[in-house]
């Protein structure tokens, strides 16, 4: 079963040279072509493609708003940024939006093939000049955001945040950590304020991702 694709550029040229080379791919068939990303949309609604290749840079609707509308309305369809631009913030709002892939134009086509193939298989592909963005990115912000996070919470408040996470009343962890009720509404109302998170659901997701609660004791 072939592989159905919509491709996405507001450049002719681009489009039909794509659709020359996917057409002699045994797997894949192009299903229709958009030259904005109001059309993409559109398109996908009625074609249900199985992948879009999406352009960035489009006129009237760009390819990253129509990528988050069209993973928000229909999750199944794989989305490749095929982009001129390597810069971190059209990576990082492509990954945002949904995308399973980003390639740049100047790329081979059996790189774009093997990327379309690496999505419908459930993975995600970048190319290698991307990773590199991507995890420098990932590396800068995890710096400037995840340690200090992490930094926000003195020991006390890391262990009331636990046992928090762990279902336990103010009343069980004022004994178990020997101070007062008043002493533990203060430190919840501190790690609250500290982290920017309002309920204890959001607290307890929060332990659970940082790794201080599996609540599988």
């Amino acid at each position: 079963m072939s592989t159905r694709i919509l491709l996405a550029d507001d450049h002719k040229i681009t489009r039909q040279g794509l659709r020359l080379l996917l057409d002699k791919q045994p797997d894949m068939e192009v299903a229709g072509e958009a030259q904005d990303g109001r059309t993409a949309v559109q398109l996908v609604e009625k074609l249900l493609p199985d992948v879009v290749i999406m352009d960035v840079s489009m006129p009237d609707l760009n390819g990253i708003e129509a990528s988050r509308q069209i993973t928000s309305r229909f999750p199944n369809v794989k989305i490749i940024a095929l982009s001129m631009h390597s810069d971190t913030l059209f990576v990082a709002e492509m990954l945002r939006s949904g995308a399973s892939g980003y390639l740049l134009k100047d790329c081979a086509f059996e790189e774009l093939a093997r990327a379309i193939r690496t999505v419908i298989a459930g993975k995600t592909y970048l190319s290698p000049a991307i990773s590199g963005v991507v995890v420098d990115d990932y590396l800068h912000r995890l710096s400037k955001t995840e340690f200090s996070t992490a930094r926000l919470l003195t020991n006390r408040e890391r262990e009331v945040l636990q046992l928090l996470a762990e279902g336990k009343s103010t009343k069980q962890i004022a004994l178990k950590l020997h101070i007062s009720p008043k002493t533990v509404e203060t430190h919840r109302r501190q790690i609250m304020d500290k982290l920017n998170l309002h309920t204890i659901a959001e607290l307890t997701k929060y332990a659970i991702r940082k790794g201080l609660t599996s609540l599988e004791t």
